[in-house]
């Protein structure tokens, strides 16, 4: 039995809050989450280190992660950014040897919350923030996707402080 935390909640056999999974990754709520919506992104198959992880495997977490970003802006969450993060070793503050990717819901004005948030570390009801970002993720499914031959781009209007 692999004593990898990770795997284990891959395989269903550890409880963790999924959002999102497929065939070769899944994504979950973190336990110790910085801002509501922290979520996780983990290749099903083992990897602890970059090193150990098939470049088109790391590709697609990454996808993953954009667009569980996008999908947390479009939820009830209401994010206006995100931040994608992959610790890759101890060196680099990795806690759980396993290859993840930390997508982190930003808002503006939220440095001391965000910084609250590194040192308490706290969960956020998962069972709604869960449903917030699969909500968000069926209403990214549900938007139309205009052809490239359609030219006019369709942007959304910036939030915050313009620098």
């Amino acid at each position: 039995m692999n004593d990898c935390v990770f795997c284990r909640i891959a395989a269903g056999e550890a409880p963790a809050t999924k959002v999102y999974e497929d065939d070769t990754l899944c994504a979950f709520l973190d336990i110790r989450p910085i801002a509501r919506g922290h979520t996780l992104v983990i290749p099903k198959r083992h990897a602890t280190e970059l090193e150990d992880l098939d470049a088109e495997l790391g590709a697609h977490i990454f996808r993953a992660g954009h667009r569980l970003a996008l999908a947390i802006r479009r939820s009830s969450l209401a994010a206006d950014g995100a931040n994608l993060v992959l610790n890759d070793g101890t060196a680099a503050f990795q806690t759980v040897p396993h290859v993840h990717l930390h997508v982190i819901p930003r808002r503006y004005g939220d440095k001391l919350r965000f910084a609250a948030g590194l040192l308490l570390r706290r969960p956020h009801d998962p069972a709604t923030t869960a449903a917030a970002i699969k909500g968000g993720i069926a209403a990214l499914d549900n938007e139309e996707v205009p052809s490239t031959d359609e030219a006019a781009p369709t942007g959304r209007a910036e939030k915050g402080p313009q620098r």
